[in-house]
């Protein structure tokens, strides 16, 4: 019987002295949806409130666990599908078994790129109200700033143990890394990819990446001109309010592929080992695991392919498959997969800029990362939380990546911590989730942006791909996404016509919003501050870095 279905019973959810009970500020098509559908989403919430405090009861009056899994670079189509799986030659069985038990968010909306997505899902608000929409690879002496409220912080005051392990990619200055931004434990990537498979010793030799350490230096004058991914900061460790220290790299040792298949293992381990140590705690939990891998762009250390496919990537999906079949096992051991929420979703399209050597090309939705078309930003998502989420379900409503932080706040109790000073984003998409029905959606449109620039606009199944500047609205390209998946065929008249101005209106109402909540910037400081077993090489590069910002103002 699913739980769902008990009698009806008050939710109480007991709320610290910070808690706050004032509405959450939105944009202004929330309050335009909530003017026509005030009753029902009152009616919604007190449902949303049965189910919660049943599961509560059944689960000795605690919350559910949390586990989240983001996977870069994964466009949609490639999780969850056998048949997508054959077409392409390779296969995702456990994802593929956990889809099965999981319900489906078909038009999950996310960034075009790691960062802002990553920020979005951490804040519930677009990376571009704080300025962090675009994506760093290199030293850059910004992030997140502290003043941002992430899941981890709405969570830990609603009495939450908190763990991230992986790919972070929110800055590298001290106060926007993971134990500095709600989690009792972290162990992350300071930088990405970029640094730690793209432009590392193998890759060069391999010519992934060019003009860095495989070119006859003769003519060169700037020695700081190129960057050094041994040099730069690899992976940090630290609790909350303790030390932090680089770890697995010593001084003078070379980053290699050999020194990133070690992280990405490392990563792994210590995901399981984080979930035993929390399935064994008091307290609920909010475990975070955000893999670097499938990215992984040498054919170094590699003895051959290892599917049909034999992508680069696509090899390490399937490796990566079967780390989440180990982590998905180890929660039915421990006792924890059904009273745990499990998220597993991909972060934006794919890296085609590494297609088709990758294995992964754009299928269904055209674009991939970096894009603002559908295939940059439409993802695989599922969620499971058994008893209480339909197994082997889809939704059809739109969502954002943004909606997961106050949607998985409420469902922990957290909703009373989640700020009341700004505006947030995300919207609290419980009751469709809960009750598999696209109708109960408190979303019907996303703003699409590029860094700090929107580009487009998705409302109900119409999509505006926004002219450039001083480019004619006339040439406005509409497309209707059920008809035109891959946004090949405008039918710019036909929607424009009767919504042109409608959809212009949008935008409007978006940018007279910004004016009573303006954006900011990212926060600024000296990168990596604050490790304390800084190597040689790294201060170095790091004074290389001050010495150029510095000449601004000569």
């Amino acid at each position: 019987m699913r739980l769902l279905a008990l009698p009806l019973i008050s939710l109480t959810i007991g709320a610290a002295a910070s808690a706050q009970t004032d509405p959450i500020v939105h944009d202004a098509e929330y309050y335009i949806l909530e003017a026509q559908r005030a009753d029902q989403w009152a009616a919604d919430d007190a449902a949303v409130d049965t189910a919660l405090e049943t599961f509560r009861r059944v689960n000795g009056g605690r919350p559910p666990n949390i586990v989240s899994v983001l996977i870069d670079d994964m466009g949609f189509g490639d999780m969850g599908i056998p048949e997508l799986n054959a077409i392409r030659g390779y296969s995702t069985p456990n994802i593929n078994a956990f889809s099965d038990e999981a319900m489906r968010m078909v038009r999950m909306y996310t960034e075009p790129s790691c960062t802002p997505t990553r920020v979005a899902q951490m804040t519930g608000r677009l990376p571009v109200r704080m300025g962090m929409g675009d994506t760093a690879v290199d030293i850059a002496g910004f992030g997140l700033p502290d003043e941002e409220v992430t899941l981890a912080e709405v969570l830990k005051e609603a009495g939450y143990a908190t763990s991230h392990v992986g790919k972070w990619h929110m800055g590298d200055i001290a106060e926007s890394w993971a134990m500095n931004q709600g989690f009792d434990y972290a162990q992350h990537a300071v930088h990405q990819q970029g640094q730690l498979t793209i432009f590392n010793d193998d890759a060069l030799r391999e010519q992934v990446s060019v003009g860095i350490g495989d070119y006859e230096d003769t003519y060169t004058v700037d020695n700081w001109f190129r960057p050094d991914s041994a040099a730069m900061m690899t992976v940090i460790e630290g609790e909350a309010g303790g030390p932090i220290r680089e770890i697995r790299m010593e001084a003078g040792e070379r980053w290699n592929t050999a020194k990133y298949d070690e992280m990405n293992q490392a990563f792994q381990d210590k995901t399981l080992e984080e979930l035993e140590r929390l399935a064994e705690g008091d307290a609920p939990f909010f475990l975070q695991y955000w893999p670097m891998i499938p990215l992984h762009n040498t054919r170094t250390g590699r003895s051959g392919a290892e599917s049909p496919n034999g992508g680069l990537y696509v090899d390490k999906m399937q490796l990566l498959d079967g780390w989440l079949g180990d982590l998905f096992l180890r929660m039915e051991e421990l006792g924890v997969a059904e009273n745990t929420i499990v998220l597993v979703m991909g972060d934006n399209g794919h890296f085609d800029k590494y297609s088709p050597q990758s294995g992964f090309t754009p299928m269904i939705y055209r674009g991939g990362k970096g894009s603002t078309h559908e295939g940059g930003v439409r993802v695989d998502a599922f969620i499971r939380w058994p008893g209480m989420i339909n197994a082997d379900s889809m939704l059809n409503s739109v969502i954002h990546v943004s909606d997961l932080y106050t949607t998985l706040s409420r469902f922990a109790g957290a909703e009373p911590f989640i700020p009341r000073d700004r505006l947030v984003d995300g919207v609290d998409q419980s009751a469709s989730i809960l009750f598999a029905n696209e109708e109960l959606a408190r979303r019907d449109h996303v703003i699409i942006y590029s860094i700090n620039s929107p580009k487009a606009i998705v409302k109900d199944h119409y999509r505006l791909n926004l002219p450039g500047p001083g480019e004619s609205p006339i040439l406005a390209a509409f497309h209707d996404l059920y008809r035109d998946t891959r946004e090949e065929f405008p039918v710019s008249t036909e929607v424009g016509a009767w919504g042109g101005q409608e959809f212009v209106r949008i935008l409007g109402r978006h940018m007279a919003r910004k004016e009573l909540y303006p954006d900011t910037q990212p926060a600024r400081g000296v990168p990596y501050e604050g490790v304390e077993n800084l190597r040689p090489e790294t201060k170095t590069a790091v004074q290389a870095f001050l010495t150029k910002q510095a000449s601004v103002g000569r």
